[in-house]
């Protein structure tokens, strides 16, 4: 039951994240595409985790890794994602608990392990990610809870998600609920891969039912099949309230009908880990349009919280994202 108003609900894969440093030689022996997210069966996945060294086990997944950003800059996050009964569920359970967000599923009792991710982190802090979905990928309409979307000023859908008929009609459900409470909804096209396989679903989904779209350079031009960054910020204006799009070290753009705002990157000492960086971007943009700051402002908040994140390992702040927006920006 939810008991308060909520700033962020997300609804994604539940995932648990294994990290492991690797050379670029591990990536080519196992035919791996260097800085891209593919998906694997459980075959594969018993089969790469052996590759591992040094490996750390902590609960992911890209919206379950936003709303633990709102949460460390402060904001009330509740979070929707589905795991098995068995240890990664546990893991899951308690770490996105821990990092101060409501966990609002209860661990299923039969089907599919929970889901992970193997995360390969070469020493250019690109992340090759492998993953298995598992049960995340089960999640349905059903799951969506009225009361949460309700509470929520912006309920935020994961891109990595949108692949099963059940999880596109629940991302359906969650925006036709949460614009029937006049709530928001925010969408992340999550990778290139996802972009491409469901592009036509994705606009349909992004011109009705979305007000706030994250993406990447690359995600965006492939989403409206743009010959440049350029003409695809000019496209998006008409599909959407608010686009935030990243663009790495060139910082990223707050996009509306009327205008469009430049963030520069945060400077960051060291680039360690890419792992997460768009994902607490968006947590930072979150947290400030719920908090009612100016687009400039969220944009500002979002490259804090990615430039936190990519100076260790790990897609979760290891510093209180508030304290750290305190002594920057007062």
């Amino acid at each position: 039951m939810i008991e308060s108003m909520l700033d962020v609900l997300g609804v994604g894969n539940a995932i648990v994240d294994v990290l492991a440093p690797a050379e670029d030689r591990l990536l080519i022996e196992n035919g791996l595409d260097k800085g891209t997210m593919t998906l694997i069966d459980a075959e594969r996945a018993d089969r790469l985790y052996r590759c591992m060294t040094s490996a750390i086990e902590v609960s992911g997944g890209s919206a379950a890794n936003t709303l633990a950003g709102v949460a460390s800059f402060g904001g009330l996050g509740a979070y929707i994602g589905k795991v098995r009964n068995d240890h990664l569920g546990t893991v899951f359970s308690h770490d996105i608990r821990a990092a101060g967000v409501d966990y609002l599923l209860q661990p299923v009792g039969e089907g599919a392990p929970t889901a992970r991710c193997l995360i390969f982190v070469t020493p250019d802090a690109q992340r090759t990610m492998q993953t298995y979905l598992g049960i995340s990928v089960q999640l349905g309409p059903n799951d969506i809870d009225p009361e949460a979307v309700g509470a929520a000023q912006i309920t935020y859908l994961e891109g990595y998600l949108f692949d099963k008929e059940p999880a596109k009609k629940a991302f359906i459900r969650a925006a036709e609920l949460a614009h029937a409470a006049g709530r928001k909804v925010a969408l992340s096209l999550s990778d290139p891969f996802c972009v491409d396989r469901h592009r036509s679903a994705f606009r349909h989904l992004v011109s009705g039912h979305v007000d706030v779209l994250f993406a990447n350079e690359v995600e965006i031009i492939s989403l409206v099949e743009a010959n440049s960054f350029d003409d695809a910020v000019n496209t998006i204006r008409d599909y959407c309230e608010i686009a935030a799009l990243t663009r790495g070290a060139d910082g990223s753009v707050i996009v509306t009908a009327e205008k469009v705002v430049e963030i520069a990157a945060e400077p960051v000492e060291q680039v360690v880990d890419t792992t997460g960086a768009g994902d607490l971007f968006a947590a930072g943009v979150l947290y400030g349009l719920t908090q009612g700051f100016e687009h400039g402002a969220c944009g500002r908040l979002g490259s804090i919280a990615a430039g936190e994140v990519i100076g260790h390992y790990g897609a979760r702040p290891q510093s209180p994202l508030s304290d750290l927006v305190y002594r920057q920006i007062g």
